[in-house]
């Protein structure tokens, strides 16, 4: 990659003709979105502290992950759009190759088999295709006629199943659809015609009665009858979403204050500082805590749509806009099924919950973001 090929620029007004930028844009940064994941990160840690009951590992873990994903985001940042997509399948390849690892030498916890151990580090290779999957998909349709015709879609159907399928083998059924509709996103951006959209429901609605019979396991279906009456195993399937809601209804209007939650502090709820960890910060800081998260959301949302709208390329376009419109769907899914309207799927909050291979991942995308947010045209 040359120079050239990378350096940001900026239009003077009414001039036509563009500068060399300065500042954040040097160093090929969006200083308002960084600003919203620092701040984001840090109201993070500070409600794991409470989450874990004071400990002082979780936190110090999840800091030094925090770290590396800002490196990773910055080191993101630098890489030409361009270039993102002229690469985008070794990390697709990469990413399904660690997941036919998985089945073979991966480790499990409580009955799935979703991690890979390399020299003490434990990481989860299906978190990599969240942002792999779309970062492919955009580079595919994004140098081909749009909306894509009938062969470029059943080909970037192909590059949404295999990794989808992988991860259902693990099993991990809600990690699997994430995948998939992160890659699905880029092809609704890419104006996936209306005709395809509804072969597509029709399909769906088919095939969840057949999901249901041949491919989910018993403790999957229990966590959807769980959903529809949480009072039939109060002391078993329903007990997560019983602690959850209580947590999150006791905590009021201004919450019972830090770390002075009951439900997690008296270890009631479980999984506080993963996937429950919106609950923790229901209880102690009420629904004033939770508005404050969703603003921040809200706000990184509102700017990682901005940056899709005014990208200089298709690929930058449908690579923004499927990385922000997944980084919505995780926020959705985790608030919804911690709240009791979504079966309890394994989601985590994201910047929130205790995980480096999610924080990192989702870093990763931003770089994305950020590099398509500075690049600039010489000129049209």
């Amino acid at each position: 990659m040359s120079q050239g090929d990378f350096v940001r620029r900026l239009q003077q007004p009414g001039s036509g003709v563009y500068t060399t930028a300065s500042g954040w844009q040097k160093v090929h940064l969006d200083f308002l979105l960084f600003l919203l994941l620092a701040v984001l990160t840090a109201f993070g840690l500070f409600v794991l502290y409470s989450a874990s009951g004071g400990s002082e590992f979780y936190v110090k873990r999840q800091a030094m992950w925090v770290a590396i994903g800002f490196v990773a985001m910055f080191i993101t940042a630098q890489i030409s759009p361009r270039l993102l997509a002229r690469w985008a399948l070794l990390p697709w390849l990469g990413g399904v190759f660690l997941l036919v690892a998985v089945i073979f030498f991966g480790t499990g916890a409580k009955g799935a088999q979703r991690w890979l151990d390399l020299g003490g580090f434990r990481f989860q290779p299906s978190e990599v295709l969240k942002i792999a999957v779309p970062l492919m998909l955009a580079s595919y349709l994004g140098n081909r006629h749009l909306p894509p015709r009938f062969a470029h879609v059943v080909s970037a159907l192909a590059l949404i199943l295999i990794p989808a399928g992988l991860v259902i083998i693990q099993p991990d059924l809600g990690t699997s659809i994430l995948v998939a509709a992160s890659g699905f996103f880029v092809l609704f951006l890419a104006g996936l015609p209306k005709r395809y959209l509804a072969i597509a429901a029709t399909g769906i609605a088919v095939a969840v009665p057949m999901m249901w019979f041949y491919l989910m396991r018993d403790y999957q279906k229990q966590r959807i009858l769980t959903l529809l009456d949480p009072q039939s195993d109060k002391l078993g399937a329903g007990w997560n979403i019983m602690q959850s809601t209580t947590a999150i209804g006791s905590g009021g209007l201004h919450g019972k204050g830090w770390m002075q939650g009951t439900q997690s502090q008296l270890d009631f709820l479980p999984e506080s500082h993963t996937d429950f960890i919106i609950a923790v910060l229901a209880e102690e800081f009420g629904l004033m805590g939770v508005l404050l998260l969703l603003l921040l959301y809200l706000l990184v949302i509102g700017r990682g749509i901005v940056i899709g709208l005014t990208a200089q390329s298709n690929f930058g376009r449908l690579l923004a806009g499927s990385i922000i419109l997944t980084f919505s769907i995780y926020v959705f899914v985790n608030m919804a099924m911690v709240s009791g309207i979504l079966p309890v799927v394994g989601v985590p909050l994201p910047l929130m919950s205790y995980g480096g291979t999610s924080i990192v991942t989702l870093m990763l995308g931003f770089g994305m973001l950020m590099a398509i947010s500075t690049e600039k045209k010489r000129g049209v």
